[in-house]
């Protein structure tokens, strides 16, 4: 049974690494209901978790997670003792603490961006979870940990990308920055705002000029060049009386 589950655990960790870019260490953000599941269950999460996922794993939670525990007091005391030792990464509810399942729905946004696994055993985190595509859920049943199968959002997302109606994020974010190294797109913060104003030109010289009047055109002088020879002329002859042929006179040019 152990090896079977190691072997879907492999599985799934190889189609989110795929598809959606998770690499290690893997990022497991969790809740006070995981921790006291685990303290029921007698389950190491430091030492099992990254046995099981085959990785190096960052163990995170919220503030508000914490918080939490605090409100529900000493029944929940060696939950939060757990949870304390892990990273608090920051949320938006720092001033005003919201339920922890708000909260950890709210770190993972519309497409898990920062590439978080979630282990919880609230029933209202997994149900949101599932509408999220890209979220590997982790729970604990028989006293051992499981990842979850993919959920439909995110293999309807994966068959989506591969007909081409959508574009990766991680292709997204490819894209976006190549797109910036080429100036096509400005970068975060310059984006808008901004008016393109139109450079002042100058009128064109050509429709500057006069209009010239409209004449018959005076043909231009020939004039003989420098060592050209002048054309000679024929000598005319002429009938006389006696019906000969005199010579009429040279023309010369003058």
């Amino acid at each position: 049974m152990k090896i079977k589950r190691q072997k879907q655990a492999k599985k799934t960790i190889s189609f989110y690494k795929y598809n959606f870019s998770f690499r290690e260490p893997f990022q497991i953000l969790i809740d006070g209901t995981f921790c006291q599941a685990a303290l029921k269950n007698k389950i190491q999460i430091k030492e099992q978790m990254p046995k099981y996922l085959m990785g190096e794993v960052q163990l995170c939670t919220t503030n508000c997670a914490l918080k939490e525990l605090d409100t529900l007091g000493k029944e929940l005391y060696g939950a939060k003792i757990i949870l304390q030792r892990y990273q608090v990464r920051r949320c938006p509810h720092f001033k005003n603490p919201v339920p922890a399942s708000e909260c950890l729905l709210s770190m993972l946004e519309e497409t898990n961006p920062h590439h978080y696994f979630v282990a919880t055993q609230d029933h209202t985190v997994t149900s949101g979870l599932k509408k999220i595509p890209g979220v590997p859920l982790l729970y604990i049943i028989l006293n051992t940990i499981v990842l979850d199968k993919p959920s439909q959002a995110s293999l309807d997302h994966v068959q989506a990308v591969q007909l081409g109606e959508l574009v990766s994020p991680a292709q997204q974010k490819s894209i976006r920055s190549l797109k910036e190294e080429q100036g096509i797109v400005e970068k975060d913060g310059e984006r808008r705002g901004k008016k393109r104003k139109r450079k002042q030109s100058n009128p064109n010289p050509l429709s500057c000029l006069k209009k010239k009047k409209k004449g018959v055109p005076t043909p231009p002088l020939k004039k003989t060049e420098q060592g050209e020879k002048r054309k000679r002329s024929r000598h005319k002859k002429r009938k006389t009386e006696g019906g000969g042929n005199a010579a009429a006179p040279a023309v010369t040019n003058s």
